[in-house]
């Protein structure tokens, strides 16, 4: 192939006036229409000076045109390296600066905050939105071809920053053989042909709107309801036009709050999958009592993409995240990475086409987390049943994930240390109705000195994107710990978990 990650996402899709994707608010956008609009982008890209191998940072929110720069990137072999729409300009500047990226596109109603940003690190800036913006306006004078750069499987498609436990994040390096193969093997597991149409109501700035949901669907030829966010009313009118869902477990809490959402409503799907965080048992029987269906739960990482999944034909358990992908090799592992036996707790390692290539200039964090023999050490606590099947049973370094997205304590932690009047801090995760956990602060104050809450909510306000920030903080005299000196966080979600 001369483009693999191109030439299998996307140039089958050339000249066909198949619909690709369903706007809500009216028109559809045919695959063809979608192929071209990218070839458009990609010229505009050059004309910026982007070439190939170059970073391009995109902070818009979900709209077509930053699809189709998906697309444009693929083809022209730059690194598309999308940012959550929610990140403060702190964040995003060191994203940028990090990521060495050469142009950073963001959203127009913030375009005096995000070029203050490219300029401080000395990358291009250009805008772009549904409705016009720099670089829309120089794409729609361009030629609707663009001749695909050769690439191959190991030259990287996409980077994907995490958050690291040391405050630092990290940037994901994947390459197009980890994209190309997860989205194949779930098109095949999933049984996704052209006929599908999905309700795509997910970021695409996060692998499972970008790189689960939407590079199934290019796999498949199938079409997408394009919304721009949660909305039920919109999931509701769609569904009976539907075939397949993706959803966090916060999508389906809702739904079934809604007495529309019935088995006549759902009569036309096959399928409704769930990821990105935990999904509650109640939920499960709920959702299979109200609609017939059974939720499809699965089990990924920024770093791997998917991992296992529950079958489309066989039992969908309840509690677990399924089987290991057919081409995914999993162990649970001991500290020193020797497999124990099955039904032992131990930490989930990963091997196959799938895991990234390394972090981003991080060579010794690459080396911690990826072990020589290809085994990606994922940190999470799983144990895997006689027959396989894979339960994740806790989370190591302490990771929150709210609605979907992970929270790195640590990176909270070092903002409200840095803080007047505060000696310690810790975060943990609270159980939360809706979002599943969030983050809580417990602060310990200097000696003889006062906490001014306010002026610590406004600093970490400015500091981080709103669903980092605690929901919560509660001022103690002194952080649980155990002899070696160790807080205790398990002592704190118990404490605070009510």
């Amino acid at each position: 192939m001369n483009n693999p990650l191109f030439d299998t996402m996307f140039a089958p899709h050339l000249g066909k006036e198949t619909p690709f994707l369903h706007l809500p608010e009216g028109g559809v956008i045919t695959h063809d229409a979608f192929l071209r609009r990218a070839a458009q982008l990609a010229h505009a890209l050059v004309g910026l000076g982007v070439r190939t191998g170059d970073r391009v940072a995109v902070q818009v929110g979900k709209c077509p045109d930053m699809l189709a720069l998906y697309a444009a990137c693929a083809q022209m072999g730059a690194i598309f390296l999308p940012l959550n729409t929610a990140y403060t300009a702190t964040e995003v500047t060191y994203f940028v600066s990090d990521s060495g990226a050469a142009l950073l596109v963001g959203d127009p109603a913030r375009a005096d905050e995000l070029r203050a940003v490219a300029d401080g690190v000395g990358a291009a800036f250009a805008t772009l939105s549904a409705g016009g913006g720099s670089l829309s306006d120089a794409a729609d004078t361009q030629a609707e071809t663009f001749e695909t750069v050769a690439r191959n499987v190991d030259d990287l498609a996409a980077f994907l920053y995490t958050s690291g436990t040391t405050g630092r994040s990290k940037g994901a390096m994947l390459t197009q053989k980890n994209l190309i193969s997860n989205a194949v093997t779930l098109t095949d597991l999933w049984q996704f042909t052209r006929d599908d149409v999905l309700l795509h109501a997910l970021p695409i700035f996060h692998t499972h709107g970008l790189f689960v949901a939407t590079n199934v669907m290019l796999i498949a030829g199938g079409a997408m309801v394009f919304m721009p966010k949660l909305d039920v009313d919109q999931l509701i009118e769609w569904m009976p036009k539907a075939t397949t869902m993706m959803g966090v477990p916060t999508f389906y809490t809702r739904l079934l709050d809604d007495a529309r959402f019935d088995r006549d409503l759902t009569a036309n799907m096959r399928l409704f999958i769930s990821g990105s965080a935990p999904l509650l048992a109640d939920t499960h029987v709920l959702f299979e009592q109200r609609t017939g269906h059974r939720i499809l739960e699965r089990y990924g990482m920024t770093e791997t993409n998917m991992n296992t999944s529950n079958p489309y034909e066989g039992e969908r358990r309840a509690g677990t995240v399924g089987l290991p992908l057919p081409d995914v090799e999993l162990r649970v592992a001991d500290a020193q990475g020797n497999e124990l036996p099955r039904g032992e707790t131990g930490v989930v390692e990963v091997r196959g086409d799938n895991v990234f290539a390394g972090y981003w200039n991080m060579p010794e964090k690459t080396a911690e987390e990826l072990r020589e023999n290809g085994f990606f050490i994922t940190g999470d606590l799983g144990v895997q049943d006689a027959e396989g099947y894979v339960t994740i049973v806790g989370r190591g370094k302490d990771l929150i994930i709210s609605g979907g997205y992970n929270i790195y304590p640590k990176e909270l932690e070092l903002i409200l240390d840095a803080q007047k009047g505060v000696l310690e801090s810790a975060v943990v995760g609270i159980p939360h109705e809706d979002l599943g956990e969030v983050p809580l602060a417990v602060l310990v104050p200097e000696a003889g000195a006062q906490i001014d809450l306010e002026a610590v909510k406004t600093a970490m306000a400015e500091a981080v994107a709103r669903f980092k920030q605690p929901r919560e903080y509660r001022i103690v005299e002194a952080l649980p710990r155990n002899t070696m000196g160790k807080v205790q966080k398990v002592a704190l979600r118990a404490e605070y978990g009510a």
